[in-house]
């Protein structure tokens, strides 16, 4: 028999989760949302994890080193998510040796084709022109990226143009906005532009970074705020990174991290894609609700 519907590890990524109709797999995904973990050595906040007990481990170990996503850096305005190409997906059911459903049960809404939903921070992201829904992506946590791939300048690999990741911040005892942005732009350089997963140097390595922009910001009608760095890397044109926090409108209210990586040079994303973003993330529990860049906020602490 069928395991009922809900939310269960991807037979082709089994480090996500992927909604299961009762029949068949959909193409909706998310990152796993069960225990935490701590973030390899301490840095950077991080969202609920899991670590998954699959029958055959050696698809998720594959999964990790050829699909290793590396967001950070020093001087981009890129993203370097690296990926394999896509795999055929298993059209298996889940089974009773896989982990059981998430504790979201209600289906991914599809709605609204203009936007991603972030259930677990209680937000929706507006979703621009070039920009698509994340496929085959070893990063937790990715919402959107732009379409399609190209060879890293670096080590071999394959890179994209854009990522917008999405996260609680469960890792820290502190719930500044501008400190938590503070601590959190060199990690997020450092994932984009410095080391992969497993080690590998896409763009070469950092040689170096300036701070281009920090401020409050109103963040679904949140006092937030951001830092933006551009970085410059060995090979390649670099990048942007850009980490934003603000407070959650819906449950205790947690911090959120919404970390932005965007290659630089003509290839890349347009570099106002951050600001209409942060200005179109909207409280899940009200599509209404003001905030972005200009809006009137109070102290962001």
């Amino acid at each position: 028999m069928s395991p009922p519907p809900g939310w269960y590890p991807d037979p082709s990524a089994p480090h996500l989760q992927r909604w299961w109709d009762g029949t068949a797999w959909t193409e909706h995904r998310g990152a796993a949302t069960v225990p935490p973990r701590q973030p390899a050595g301490g840095r950077g906040p991080g969202r609920a994890k899991t670590v998954a007990l699959v029958a055959a481990g050696t698809v998720l170990v594959a999964a990790i080193v050829t699909g290793a996503v590396f967001l950070g850096g020093d001087d981009g305005d890129g993203t370097g998510v690296r990926t394999a190409p896509d795999p055929v997906t298993s059209g298996a059911p889940p089974t009773s040796e896989r982990l059981s459903p998430s504790r979201s049960s209600a289906p991914p809404s599809t709605d609204d084709p203009s936007v991603v939903t972030d259930q677990l921070d209680g937000i929706t992201l507006p979703l621009l022109d070039g920009w698509v829904r994340p496929r085959y992506v070893a990063e937790d946590d990715v919402v959107m990226t732009t379409d399609g791939t190209y060879d890293c300048p670096g080590d071999s690999g394959v890179c994209r143009h854009g990522l917008v990741i999405s996260r609680t911040v469960s890792q820290s005892d502190q719930s500044s906005p501008r400190v938590l942005a503070e601590q959190d732009i060199a990690d997020a350089a450092d994932a984009a532009y410095d080391r992969d997963l497993v080690g590998r140097r896409p763009f070469g390595g950092i040689e170096s970074h300036r701070q281009v922009g920090s401020g409050q910001i109103a963040v679904a009608g949140r006092a937030g705020y951001f830092v933006r760095w551009r970085v410059r890397t060995a090979e390649g044109p670099g990048g942007y990174v850009e980490s934003l926090a603000f407070p959650s409108s819906v449950g205790t209210g947690a911090p959120v991290m919404v970390r932005f990586v965007f290659d630089a040079g003509e290839a890349g994303p347009p570099l106002a894609d951050m600001d209409r973003i942060a200005r179109g993330i909207r409280s899940v529990d009200d599509a209404a609700t003001g905030g972005g860049v200009g809006s009137s906020i109070g102290p962001a602490g």
